[in-house]
Formats: C-alpha cells, structure tokens, sequence
C-alpha cells in the first residue's frame, strides 16, 4: 500500500520548533531577521516572496521584503546586499530567482556574507556541503527539507541506491551531496543521460528535479521505491502537477510525495528554520 508523504504536516511540525527557537533567541535579546530582495515583477517570484514574508511575521521573526524595479543595475543590487551584509538585524539574506539579464547572478550570490547565505548557495558554504565539513552552515532549502522528510517516514538512505534527476545547483546538486553524505549510493541524471527511465527503476529512493510534467510514470519506478516529485509543472488545463505522472505513480511507489502539498510546504519551512540557525548561531560567537 502506498503512503503519501504529507508535506504540509511535516511542515507544520518543523515550524512549531522554529516558533519556540525564535522565542527562546528573543528572550535572550535576539530577534531572528530575514531580508528577501526582489527584482522585477515576475507573478511567480512575488506570490514566493509575499508567502515567506507571512511565514516569518506569523512565527515572530523580523521580516523584510525589498522590492526593487526590473531597472536596477548590478552595482545598485550589490549596495543593497552590502547594506544587509552590515546589518546586525538581518541574519539571512535572500535574492530571489530570477534576475533580470543585466545583473549577473553568480556575482550576487558571491556578494552575500556566508554567515547569512540563508539558501545555502554561496560556494563556501556548498564547498562545505560537499565536502561534508563539519560545524554548522547553511544548506540549501528544498533538498534539506526533502531529507527531513525522509527521516520523518523512516527512510535511512544508508546503503540504499538514490537517483536524482536533474543537476541543478538549486535542488539536484545538493540533494546528491545530501544523500551522499548520509550514506547513499548516489547517481545524478540530467538531459543527456541515457536509458534515463531504466536508471530510475534501480533506485529505492528517486528524486526527480526537472520541470518537464510528468516526465517520470509509474513504470519508470522501482516497486516499493520512494518517490519524491520536486516539479512545479502546469498542465493543459493550467493545473499544477508535477515532473511525475502522480497517479500511476501511487500504484507503483512505496512512498511518495503529492504536487501541490509535498515538498513545497518543506521549502518555506526549512527557510524558516535556517534563519532561526544563523541567528542562533550569530549570537554564539
């Protein structure tokens, strides 16, 4: 029988402890602060913008959004990350993807402090990601949440094959590094990968990253695997689904995750949670 993995109640978990850890940070005087900054008008970035700032406000955190014209040149954005950089009040600071053609990406997420990278992007902090480094720094949001997750059904990926679809330093890169480090066998897949579908069926656990819709079927699937849908697709009908065909999917699939309502909630809610750690970790040193 195939168990569907609840995003939204494993979120609502994390944020309980994240709602205490901030109380317990403001009773010691200190109140954990994002920063989100934003470029252009794009619908998609500002729904995700506006849903972080709500979550922050409602768990009692510091919370700002700046909101700066599809105009603005590379050496505006960098003044105001500076600007961040410098304040006491800001632990983790974030550029929201994507930016305009004119700003080079790579060089804004170079220009953010390590210690407040609350995506996990910067190569000091990914290089430590990699390398399995100890101490603490952030990583990135989605593949961390999807590990939470994990753990929270029970999955140990100890000695157990994992495929990732996709190679993005977003989500496919990380997860990999994730899944090695707590002792997977790891194979990343991309576009280019050949007899893809037959190296899906080997893993017991698939993380598919792609933005192609339903690009993974139930007969792409390892029987028992868990399956986790990482996709933010539209359909025909302008629904949202995503790079799993869901349905033939379920009847394949040991465990897997639903598109809206798996991994989406776990996204905000680690942000949520790093921001709480950078804090916490700030105020140790």
């Amino acid at each position: 029988m195939t168990e569907i993995i609840d995003g939204k109640a494993v979120a609502k978990k994390v944020n309980a402890v994240t709602a205490k850890a901030v109380d317990e940070l403001k009773q010691r005087g200190v109140q954990p602060g994002i920063a989100v900054v934003i470029v252009g008008a794009d619908p998609a970035s500002q729904i995700y913008v506006r849903n972080k700032n709500r979550k922050a406000q409602a768990l009692g955190m510091y919370s700002v959004v700046r909101e700066l014209p599809a105009s603005t040149t590379q050496a505006e954005l960098l003044a105001v990350i500076a600007e961040y950089n410098a304040d006491d009040r800001i632990h983790g600071i974030l550029v929201q993807s994507p930016l305009p053609a004119q700003i080079n990406e790579p060089l804004i997420t170079m220009a953010i402090d390590p210690h407040k990278d609350v995506d996990g992007f910067h190569p000091t902090n990914v290089g430590k990601l990699l390398t399995n480094f100890p101490g603490n720094y952030p990583v990135a949001n989605t593949p961390r949440g999807i590990m939470t997750m994990l753990a929270e059904y029970g999955v140990d990926p100890a000695g157990k094959t994992a495929v990732v679809i996709g190679r993005s330093t977003i989500v496919g890169k990380p997860m990999a590094a994730l899944l090695t480090n707590a002792n997977a066998t790891v194979t990343i897949a991309h576009s280019r990968t050949q007899n893809l579908k037959a190296l899906a069926k080997t893993a017991d656990i698939l993380v598919v990253a792609t933005g192609i819709a339903h690009l993974i079927t139930g007969a792409d699937i390892k029987p028992g695997a868990t399956v986790i849908d990482v996709g933010m697709d539209r359909d025909e009908n302008g629904k949202l689904t995503g790079d799993v065909d869901f349905e033939s999917a379920r009847q394949v699939a040991g465990l897997i995750t639903p598109v809206p309502g798996g991994v989406g909630p776990m996204t905000i809610a680690t942000l949520m949670q790093t921001t709480v750690e950078l804090a916490k970790w700030s105020d140790a040193e």
